[in-house]
């Protein structure tokens, strides 16, 4: 990719909640094919040293589902010259603090320190990719920590089902990879072979399919050089092919009933399957999504929980995603109040939004909250290091950093009335009504 620099300047703008600098960063690309950016914030002493591979979920083979997630984990075992067992004992010691996350499109890795150690994250992220060992003692240790995760979150957890999209995903897309989960299948991981998970590792975490990110206290030159010492010798991988299925059109509307032993209260679920987190339409049901649940005086919640008092919770997302979206509506009923309640009073509000246009006042509310969303966002190093990572590979335009509110300041209540009739029709969608096992 072409060097881009943008340099440092004192520009701000006006946003409604309050001013917002200008995220002044520079990128480039290492030999190897690594991409890096850049962000330098003298103003206190701690630099963020993260590195984002574009590898999730989607990237599983069928039959070895959940290997994204569990990378995620074992790539903290240890390396050729970090014990096994020390990564995180090496960070807590030098007064850092690390995690990690996994989605179905990318998985992200980052130490935040004080800025003095700066050569410490950048060593350790380069040994990650360098020499991470992978072994039979570090695979079934972490197979053991995966199980437990997944009984902990989705097994014995209320609505674990639909927290993590177990009991979504299946129904919602029949062709693309995105119909499992990103906590994936025991079984499928008790199966695979230590070759198999070397060779997972081989293929994605690569230089030329990665950003590394350094935001901070730093000094420009002296990182450069840094990161050279330490990332330019790791070896460029195959490149990555993908040419993943399509799914066809939802026309008629999916119903499904699932149950959960954990629950006592069934849940209603309305999912739509939406574009990808490029388009201008994502960011219209990003909108939508606001205006419906965000807050006590959104419209869902006004008018189910405090108003009929029929449900005992309700809120809807738009799950973005690289290639596809879902778009998510969950409710609790109140007491003995039915589903199709629930479902009756959720579709009068979309229609609503199908027919009529928002009102001038609504329309300045969810602007007004988007831009201090967007305002918040940007407000510490590590949310910047994750949004200049995400933006670069998720979305190929790391500027978006400093440009996203414009997208959201040109939608139109129009754009929000033709999005909801576009998208969010019940021909197009999956109805999951999730009971209680009791009620089989």
């Amino acid at each position: 990719m072409k060097r881009t620099i943008l340099a440092v300047t004192s520009l701000f703008f006006t946003v409604t909640n309050g001013i917002a600098q200008e995220v002044a960063f520079e990128e480039y690309d290492l030999e190897n094919g690594l991409h890096v950016i850049l962000h330098q914030d003298n103003s206190a002493p701690v630099v963020t040293t993260s590195v984002m591979y574009h590898v999730g979920s989607k990237d599983e083979n069928p039959e070895r589902t959940g290997f994204a997630h569990f990378f995620e984990h074992l790539l903290f075992e240890g390396t050729k010259n970090i014990e096994r067992g020390e990564w995180f004992n090496i960070v807590s010691s030098n007064g850092g603090s690390n995690n990690a996350n996994t989605t179905t499109d990318r998985t992200y890795y980052y130490e935040t320190f004080p800025s003095n150690n700066l050569k410490l994250g950048l060593w350790m992220e380069s040994e990650r990719m360098l020499h991470p060992v992978i072994n039979q003692i570090g695979v079934d240790t972490q197979n053991e920590v995966v199980k437990e995760e997944k009984r902990q979150r989705v097994d014995n957890s209320p609505y674990g089902g639909l927290i993590y999209g177990t009991a979504v995903q299946p129904h919602l897309f029949k062709n693309h990879p995105y119909r499992w989960s990103v906590i994936g299948s025991m079984e499928h991981l008790d199966a695979a072979s230590l070759d198999e998970f070397i060779a997972f590792n081989n293929k994605y975490y690569v230089p030329n399919n990665a950003v590394l990110v350094v935001a901070g206290d730093i000094d420009i030159d002296e990182t450069k050089q840094l990161i050279k010492d330490y990332f330019g010798a790791v070896p460029k991988g195959e490149p990555i092919i993908r040419n993943f299925p399509k799914e066809q059109p939802i026309t008629q509307e999916i119903k499904v009933t699932e149950y959960d032993s954990n629950i006592q209260i069934p849940a209603l679920a309305l999912c739509y399957r939406t574009p990808a987190m490029t388009e201008k339409d994502a960011y219209v049901l990003n909108m939508i999504s606001t205006y419906l649940s965000d807050g006590k005086t959104s419209k869902l919640y006004k008018k189910m929980v405090d108003e009929n008092k029929s449900a005992l919770q309700v809120f809807a997302f738009n799950r973005a995603q690289e290639d596809y979206s879902m778009y998510n509506i969950f409710a609790l009923p109140l007491g003995d109040k039915p589903l199709s309640l629930l479902e009756t009073e959720i579709d009068e509000e979309i229609t609503k939004l199908q027919t009529e246009l928002i009102s001038q006042k609504d329309y300045q509310k969810l602007q007004n909250k988007l831009e201090n969303d967007f305002v918040n966002s940007n407000s510490s190093i590590q949310g910047i290091a994750n949004s200049l990572a995400r933006n670069y590979m998720l979305y190929d335009d790391t500027n978006l950093i400093n440009t996203e509110i414009e997208i959201y300041r040109s939608i139109t209540r129009e754009d929000i009335r033709n999005v909801a009739k576009k998208y969010l029709n019940k021909n197009q969608r999956l109805k999951l009504e999730y009971l209680p096992e009791s009620a089989k």
